[in-house]
């Protein structure tokens, strides 16, 4: 998959135009060191140019407090200069990842995987501090490697996101403290209302699927939430009971790796004029009522009101590496952008870039103005709760 053209420009217009004079000379030591705050923004740049050039780095952190707080800081960092510099190339970024405390290295453009590469890395280093630094110096030295992307074994939706790689992330939260502690109580106390008040509907609803359909009421389904962790997202049941999911999975992996194919339908990843689903589900699924029990998720802290929509587990492992960043730091919700501006006209690339504008932009009104336009795109039939 292609990444879009505004991501394109975001790394152009991310890239300094001459590094040299974003670099400063350390007071301490005659070592050369991007400061911690151009340092993370360098590191953000090297994640969007992965996500075009499809080459993984590596990030390197050396934890050297124990050291600076034992020895002259100008001796450290000197040592450590003359063991790290040789190592480094000229596309490669060193700087403070943390100032006085840990120091950072991105190695860029890694030209092809190997499965001991960090292996490769630490034996390297390791030799290099034994023979530049004094002895005992190596056992006060806390070394890790970060791959980005991260490769492994496990289905990605099992991992949750190495936090070291996103510290401008958890930055630009902190700043929102205050609008993030709000939206938490919009979101218990929205949640408490509706299911208080929506309380006779579901039993309604609840009493009809019983008729028509034997099996349980609620369907749980594992999506993935904030941060790549899952849960057991809640619907009401619209199928008949125990039917295979072969079908669906298909259908998503056709909509997300062929989505110019005018044969797959748009939209919320929901199956139409399916013989599984049954007449009380129809009528669910149109209205959207299928997805009122989500206000529990939301009550449980799984989910907000509003944010990117959950994706399915399966889905995420046929996710390009830019599509992943919707699953950071926001929970996802009820409703969100996609579903009050978008939904079914859009493919699913464009759906991922609302997500991202949400995350990008979002603030308390952003928010309010989403729930406030979501009763029309539900009855209008675009949308969905």
């Amino acid at each position: 998959m292609n990444l879009p053209d505004e991501i394109l420009t975001e790394i152009a217009s991310e890239v300094p135009g001459n590094l040299n004079k974003m670099m400063v000379r350390s007071s301490e030591s005659n070592s050369i060191f991007y400061t911690e705050t151009h340092f993370r923004h360098m590191l953000r740049v090297e994640r969007l140019r992965t996500e075009r050039s499809q080459k993984p780095f590596l990030l390197l952190l050396l934890d050297v407090s124990k050291l600076m707080a034992k020895y002259r800081h100008g001796e450290t960092l000197a040592g450590i200069k003359a063991a790290l510099m040789p190592a480094v190339r000229e596309v490669d970024v060193p700087g403070w990842y943390h100032h006085r405390h840990t120091i950072g290295i991105i190695f860029t453009e890694i030209s092809a995987w190997q499965n001991n590469l960090t292996d490769l890395f630490v034996q390297q280093l390791t030799d290099r501090f034994l023979e530049k630094l004094n002895p005992g110096w190596l056992d006060e030295i806390d070394i890790s490697f970060h791959l980005f992307p991260e490769k492994g074994g496990a289905p990605f939706h099992d991992k949750t996101f190495n936090s070291h790689l996103y510290p401008d992330m958890t930055q630009h939260k902190s700043g929102k403290n205050i609008a993030l502690t709000v939206k938490k109580v919009m979101d218990l106390l929205g949640s408490s209302i509706a299911l208080i008040l929506l309380s006779p509907l579901f039993m309604i609803i609840a009493a009809a699927i019983r008729v028509i359909s034997p099996g349980p009421v609620f369907f749980r389904q594992e999506r993935v939430g904030k941060n790549g962790k899952t849960f057991a997202m809640l619907k009401f049941r619209s199928m008949k009971n125990n039917c295979d999911s072969a079908q669906h999975h298909n259908y998503v992996k056709k909509f997300i790796c062929e989505q110019n194919n005018t044969a797959v339908e748009p939209g919320v990843f929901k199956l139409t004029n399916d013989e599984r689903i049954t007449p009380i589900g129809c009528f669910l699924r149109k209205t959207s009522l299928d997805e009122l029990p989500q206000f529990i998720n939301v009550f449980r802290g799984e989910m907000s009101l509003v944010g990117p929509r959950p994706p399915l587990a399966y889905e995420c492992d046929l996710y390009d590496i830019w599509h992943r960043r919707r699953l950071l730091s926001c929970k996802p919700g009820i409703t969100g952008l996609w579903q009050v501006q978008g939904r079914s006209r859009t493919t699913f690339d464009d759906m991922v870039r609302l997500d991202l504008k949400y995350i990008r932009e979002w603030h308390l009104w952003l928010d309010i103005k989403i729930l406030l336009m979501t009763p029309k795109a539900v009855v209008s039939g675009l949308g969905a709760l």
